[in-house]
Parts: C-alpha cells; sequence; structure tokens
C-alpha cells in the first residue's frame, strides 16, 4: 500500500462519490462549497490515493492547537483493508503537535445502525482517539466528540469554531450524562 496525497478540486469526481456514498444528505455540506472553502488557509480536503485507486478523503480546519476532522470517508469497497488507519496515522503525522478532533454519531443503543455506530466507534479508539465525555450539536446533529494528541478542553474548541467562521457558528457543547472523562 502507498498512499499519496492529492488536495481535491471541483473535478474530483471519485471524491465526490465517496463523499455522496458516505454521509447522508441531511449531514453534507455543498461539495463546491467544500472545494471553495480548501482555499483558505485554515481549511484542507485532501484525497488519497492507492496508485491511481481512490481510497478515500479527509476534510478539515486547522487553527492553533486544534485540527477539527469536519468529514472523513474511506471508500466501501476498501474499508477494512487497512486505508483508514494509514490515513489517520498520516493525519497525526502532518500534525504532530495537535489536539485532532473528530465527531462521530453517538452510540445510543437505540439507533437503528447501532452495529455500524460501534463498528466505526471502535476503529478510531483502534486508531489511538479517545472519549472526551462530551457531545457537540451543529446543524441540528448531534454528534459526540474523540480526541487524540491531547485533552479536549470545551472553551478550546469553542473558540475553535468561533474563529473559524469569523462568529458565525456556535455549536452547543455539552458533557454526557454519566461520561465524565478525565486527561
Amino acid at each position: 500500500m502507498q498512499i499519496r496525497i492529492e488536495k481535491v478540486r471541483l473535478n474530483s469526481t471519485d471524491i465526490k462519490r465517496i463523499y455522496f456514498e458516505a454521509f447522508p444528505k441531511k449531514e453534507r455540506m455543498p461539495f463546491p462549497m467544500m472545494v471553495a472553502m480548501s482555499k483558505l488557509w485554515n481549511t484542507q480536503f485532501f484525497s488519497f490515493y492507492d496508485g491511481d485507486v481512490p481510497c478515500g478523503f479527509i476534510y478539515l480546519a486547522s487553527i492553533g492547537k486544534i485540527v477539527f476532522v469536519m468529514f472523513f470517508a474511506v471508500d466501501k469497497r476498501l474499508r477494512s483493508k487497512g486505508y483508514g488507519s494509514s490515513i489517520l496515522q498520516q493525519l497525526k503525522n502532518e500534525y504532530p503537535d495537535k489536539k485532532i478532533i473528530i465527531s462521530i454519531e453517538p452510540c445510543d443503543d437505540n439507533a437503528p445502525d447501532i452495529a455500524l455506530r460501534k463498528r466505526r466507534k471502535s476503529f478510531y479508539m483502534q486508531n489511538g482517539y479517545k472519549e472526551t465525555g462530551y457531545m457537540m450539536k451543529l446543524n441540528g446533529v448531534a454528534q459526540e466528540i474523540i480526541i487524540t494528541n491531547g485533552t479536549f478542553v470545551k472553551r478550546e474548541f469553542r473558540s475553535f469554531f468561533v474563529l473559524y467562521s469569523n462568529g458565525i457558528m456556535w455549536p452547543k457543547i455539552w458533557e454526557q450524562q454519566g461520561k465524565h472523562v478525565i486527561g
């Protein structure tokens, strides 16, 4: 496996396909907006290829001590083959001194796709992420916050959003009941 990285462009149809297959409509941003945003100083939209085969992508913002991964997906035909772990390792290598935060669907026992959610969370935990004990709600979607390379600080993450959005985004962030996690 020899992974190479490219910037995503508007004509990156394979990456657009992976994005549309991986995320439900209510959670997606318009693809052209993501490409345009990735031209800003603090946003990156990377695609990953094994040779000529598109493996997946990552869309993130980096400000100060925080990298927030907003979207990450591996082509559904290539999952469980090590590509996701390889991409996450490259992310850690690229940002060794930054806290990397990802939000995932909560593992609520009454969720219709609970097995998938638990598998996804387990994947991140096996790749060095840990629970923070916090949830967030952004655009009406509740997510669990997980982190690697540091400790989650609510105030710091809220400041990240204020800086990233020029004060427009104010996600609700709260501690999960019975889930206080220390360091």
